[in-house]
């Protein structure tokens, strides 16, 4: 089968053409034919597209709507004559589409093929992700109006990985009522991400689900930390929203609650302010008062010593060796700690700078390893003698919701 995964933001629409099936799955033959993103939506937008056999394309073009930027693409890569996208010469060559939905609440616990009631539910979901669900739900639409009802489409939802969770890790301790009439607890995110990695790390590792123990780290411009035991996300970082956890290019992660009170007396800030200055203007960008790059904090770091950088790479690495420790303890042990993520999967540094101490629970780099684990390679950086291994490997959401989508099209249950 050819699917097309969509993720759609506000602005902008990521997308990838995998050709994927049962068989294919079973042996890791997928296929990537073509991939890209367009940004700026609603202006002047640019595309990029990288499609299988041909060079790289840069584009510039008004583009008003998620429709428009999905006609667009699809003329570019499967209608322009010329393109010869193996095995796809017209719209009837996709079989299915995958969509990335940020947030299912308690409704949704897996991945569902889309019909009008799902559309309701994700729907309802809007008010506890009111930048992203609506984004979401532009592209099925979207998508619908350019190939028909007929196309079977699947929602593949980030919380839904973390619908495992038991209350006491889930629910926040405010009036109990307040979780049942307005659903106030940790959904997590991200869950795409930890679910491809940890069944990834079941792959090499040779075990069965109910045999994974393990901590994953995404760590992007998003950051978050998760517990799986048994082969189930039973604690994660995030929590109501993506803000909360880890320090992040632009998030807080972490803070006081009443900081949000004293900010809005002392700087005279709407409440509205304030979360765009957690969600916007902190993190990595707000501590070294200079970007949300962690590459441009190490250089800066090493090449001028400056102590604002070094700073916010110290309170980042800081924060992550906390929730490792942390979910060591909730797990009662850990077979490995998996580090994913552009900075999980390309920084040594970092990852040196989070296992550095934490030898006292099992935890021990090999040097030479973790210095050549980058570029989209995966394996271990743990010392032999490591009681928990230490493994970097790359995500693939769009891999997992390409698979997920066969899975739901085809009713095979899933594995993983």
């Amino acid at each position: 089968m050819n699917v097309l995964v969509l993720n759609c933001g506000s602005s902008s629409l990521k997308f990838q053409l995998v050709e994927t099936d049962v068989d294919l799955m079973a042996s890791d033959a997928d296929t990537c034919k073509a991939r890209g993103v367009v940004e700026r939506i609603g202006s002047q937008a640019l595309i990029t597209l990288n499609a299988e056999g041909q060079p790289q394309r840069k584009l510039a073009t008004a583009l008003r709507d998620q429709g428009a930027a999905l006609d667009f693409i699809l003329r570019n890569l499967v209608l322009q004559p010329g393109a010869a996208l193996p095995g796809i010469s017209a719209l009837s060559d996709i079989h299915a589409i995958g969509h990335r939905v940020v947030h299912g609440g308690e409704k949704f616990k897996k991945s569902v093929l889309i019909d009008s009631e799902v559309l309701r539910g994700i729907e309802e979901c809007i008010e506890l992700a009111p930048l992203h669900n609506p984004a979401n739900l532009g592209g099925i639409r979207a998508a619908r109006s350019l190939f028909g009802e007929g196309l079977p489409q699947v929602a593949v939802f980030d919380t839904s990985f973390h619908s495992s969770m038991p209350e006491e890790a889930y629910l926040y301790s405010i009036p109990y009522p307040l979780y049942r009439r307005h659903k106030i607890r940790r959904y997590g995110f991200h869950g795409t991400s930890h679910r491809y990695v940890a069944h990834r790390y079941r792959q090499l590792e040779g075990k069965e689900r109910e045999a994974t123990n393990i901590i994953t780290v995404h760590l992007g411009n998003g950051c978050s930390a998760c517990a799986i035991k048994a082969g189930n996300s039973v604690d994660t970082s995030m929590g109501f929203t993506p803000l909360e956890g880890l320090v992040m290019g632009t998030r807080s992660g972490d803070v006081d609650p009443s900081i949000l009170e004293f900010l809005a007396h002392k700087e005279g800030m709407s409440l509205a302010e304030v979360d765009l200055l957690l969600n916007k203007q902190s993190g990595l960008l707000g501590l070294s008062g200079l970007t949300n790059d962690m590459r441009e904090l190490l250089d800066e770091e090493r090449e001028h010593g400056d102590r604002r950088a070094r700073l916010a790479i110290d309170v980042f690495c800081y924060r992550v060796k906390k929730y490792v420790g942390a979910y060591l303890a909730a797990l009662g042990g850990a077979d490995a700690l998996v580090f994913t993520g552009g900075i999980g999967e390309n920084s040594a540094e970092i990852r040196r700078r989070i296992c550095n101490e934490l030898e006292w629970f099992g935890i021990a780099l090999e040097p030479e390893a973790n210095v050549a684990m980058t570029g989209g390679k995966e394996g271990v950086v743990s010392t032999a003698i490591s009681r928990v291994k230490v493994y970097v490997i790359p995500t693939n959401e769009e891999l997992l919701i390409a698979r997920d989508t066969v899975r739901c099209v085809k009713a095979v249950p899933r594995r993983w």
